[in-house]
């Protein structure tokens, strides 16, 4: 606490932003990124501050990568965002393993 009272506020906010801008499908900017763990040219698998993230598109291209800020820039013909929680990942396969009995 400070001497007014108030407990310190965090004006670093850049680990908890998570922000998605895409301009006419060819670049991708992300922040609040915290880790690429793969991708290649049709997709790229992001770990971000609001789970895993999933780009799917064509001659996708890393253009960007600040590891310290946790911004990544993707340019190619983006096709698909998916986020990948892990209860939502838990309904689907419970969904499938009962349509394939």
């Amino acid at each position: 606490m400070n001497e007014l009272g108030n407990y310190p506020t965090n004006n670093n906010r850049t680990e908890l932003d998570h922000q998605v801008k895409l301009v006419n499908r060819k670049t991708l900017e992300i922040s609040g990124v915290k880790e690429v763990d793969s991708f290649d040219n049709e997709e790229f698998l992001l770990e971000t501050v609001q789970g895993y993230l999933i780009i799917r598109g064509q001659n996708l291209q890393l253009k960007n990568l600040d590891v310290n800020a946790g911004n990544v820039t993707i340019k190619g013909r983006i096709y698909e965002l998916s986020y990948i929680d892990e209860v939502s990942g838990e309904k689907a396969k419970g969904f499938f393993s009962k349509l394939f009995r």
